[in-house]
């Protein structure tokens, strides 16, 4: 009789599980409010199907680690949100926020899937990103409809297929003529500026709402941070003759009464910017043409930075839930 071997939970399949539960425990937060909020029948199926992904997420999750005897994580509640607030975006914005995180749904779930090994891990993670490329694609399809979809750079076709001659004009050095960006370096940059306008969009709202002045002063230099990120890359393209890309759906309403738990933003902007680091770090990894990689890498530093000023404010408010981690071996030695 065949007999199956169950293992415990790996590492990376603790990790993936954790940061699922705290992510989407904090999406559920941010989807009850759009809900509450929408007077859009086109965009309330959008805004349930976002909902019922993350407690789907939720529920499995918790059922795995009751199974294993697993502390289940704190995460973010109804304690973090406050229903009778007014909307504090127009309601467009939540098929934009679908589509953005989505996006990164769809990256963060794919890495995790390659780190795991479980039959039943994999098969959780599995239908994460089936679900998430469904919100993914019912997201892109109202913002068609609805002409919000921001659209990259259009660029001729070529008329025939070339291979690079010379090395020193492909990585454009310096003091040389600089070649014309190609289509993976101006996919990056759209990304990169889409990704920053979806910032903005958050921050403005945070800032208009949050009442303390050492956390809005720390949203306040995310937002110049976004914008120096925007700039640059708007005028990478200007300067190729190319036309910068500006956000089409970036309405703030005038409330000044906060929806959300300053742990809640502190969480949710310390999340995003750390997605950043991955995706700045991507687009440097792509990119050929030297003083593309050269600004690129300046920025990173800068995010990091960012983002520990950020951790180092959720530490000392006690927000940041800890992570599991292995045990001290030498504490214990010593005890």
């Amino acid at each position: 009789m065949d007999k199956k071997h169950t293992v415990g939970l790996s590492s990376t399949e603790i990790a993936g599980l954790w940061a699922t539960y705290i992510n989407d425990s904090l999406s559920i937060c941010l989807s009850k409010h759009f809900l509450q909020q929408s007077n859009n029948e086109d965009v309330k199926p959008i805004i349930k199907l976002t909902l019922e992904i993350s407690q789907k997420h939720i529920e499995e999750i918790k059922n795995i680690f009751k199974k294993e005897n697993f502390p289940i994580p704190k995460g973010f509640s109804d304690e973090d949100i406050d229903l009778s607030a007014p909307p504090l975006f127009f309601d467009l914005f939540p098929v934009s926020y679908a589509y953005g995180m989505s996006r990164m749904g769809m990256l963060t779930y794919s890495m995790l899937l390659s780190n795991v090994a479980r039959e039943d891990i994999r098969s959780f993670f599995s239908k994460c990103l089936t679900s998430t490329l469904d919100l993914y694609n019912a997201s892109v399809n109202l913002m068609l409809s609805k002409g919000i979809y921001d659209r990259p750079t259009m660029i001729p076709y070529p008329d025939k297929v070339e291979f690079v001659k010379k090395k020193e004009i492909f990585l454009s050095k310096w003091f040389e003529k600089k070649r014309p960006l190609n289509v993976l370096e101006l996919a990056e940059i759209f990304f990169n500026i889409e990704r920053n306008y979806f910032a903005l969009v958050l921050l403005t709202g945070f800032i208009q709402v949050v009442k303390d002045e050492q956390i809005k002063k720390f949203l306040t230099k995310g937002k110049d941070l976004a914008q120096k990120q925007i700039r640059f890359l708007n005028h990478t393209l200007i300067k190729e003759d190319l036309l910068g890309t500006i956000m089409i759906n970036s309405e703030v309403s005038t409330s000044t009464v906060s929806p959300f738990s300053e742990k809640l933003i502190m969480n949710l902007v310390t999340i995003l910017n750390t997605q950043g680091i991955t995706y700045i770090g991507h687009a440097l990894a792509t990119s050929a043409r030297i003083d593309l990689a050269n600004e690129y890498s300046k920025l990173i530093p800068e995010i990091l930075q960012y983002g520990k000023e950020g951790n180092d404010i959720l530490i000392e408010r006690g927000w940041m839930e800890e992570p599991p981690h292995a045990p001290d071996r030498k504490e214990l030695a010593e005890n």
